[in-house]
């Protein structure tokens, strides 16, 4: 059976190069939007999720969200900036504005 790494696209430039990254290490990764459900996941078979980063706030209106179901589901995730901000927001803790934003280009 085939592993496979979902990668939760936030809005990160570099969402494409983090599937890459995987690919290279000899996994099957694939690029998935914040509103995938649990369920789909389950149907891909998922061994592990990495939340990417991306511009927004979580606390800006209409900011990307994920199911908060997804980090329930005993698979293991790895969030990247704002992916780990919207992953411990939506398990109950506390997220505080840094003094300046971290978002710049890709090299």
């Amino acid at each position: 059976m085939k592993e496979t790494i979902a990668v939760l696209d936030f809005g990160s430039q570099y969402a494409q190069l983090i599937a890459r990254r995987v690919r290279e290490n000899r996994v099957y990764s694939v690029i998935c939007p914040p509103t995938i459900t649990p369920a789909q996941i389950r149907e891909m078979n998922v061994a592990g999720m990495i939340f990417s980063g991306g511009p927004a706030s979580v606390y800006a209106p209409g900011a990307p969200e994920c199911d908060p179901a997804l980090l329930q589901m005993g698979i293991p995730v790895l969030g990247i900036c704002y992916g780990m901000q919207i992953s411990c927001r939506s398990l109950g803790a506390q997220v505080n504005a840094a003094p300046a934003r971290e978002y710049g280009r890709t090299r």
